[in-house]
């Protein structure tokens, strides 16, 4: 499936992917390949993404995705900086 992280500066990731864990308002959830349809809310966190090169974790402020069709649009908020 296809991942898009996108803030309002810039677009942080744009790939391929095995799978996202997310950080949903009402508890992490993750999304596979051929996931039903959905559109959440995000809080802040970090996005765990799984792909064939390995794993990748970005922070979040906040935000929302969109799975359809096998493309995850995440639009975040801001990306936050590792402490």
């Amino acid at each position: 499936m296809y991942l898009e992280v996108i803030t309002p500066d810039k677009k942080a990731f744009e790939g391929e992917v095995t799978g996202v864990k997310l950080p949903g308002t009402s508890g992490s959830f993750e999304v596979l390949n051929n996931h039903a349809p959905i559109i959440s809310t995000l809080e802040e966190g970090d996005i765990r993404i799984n792909s064939a090169k390995g794993t990748t974790h970005i922070k979040i402020g906040g935000g929302i995705v969109e799975m359809l069709n096998n493309k995850v649009v995440v639009l975040a908020e801001s990306i936050l900086e590792n402490a």
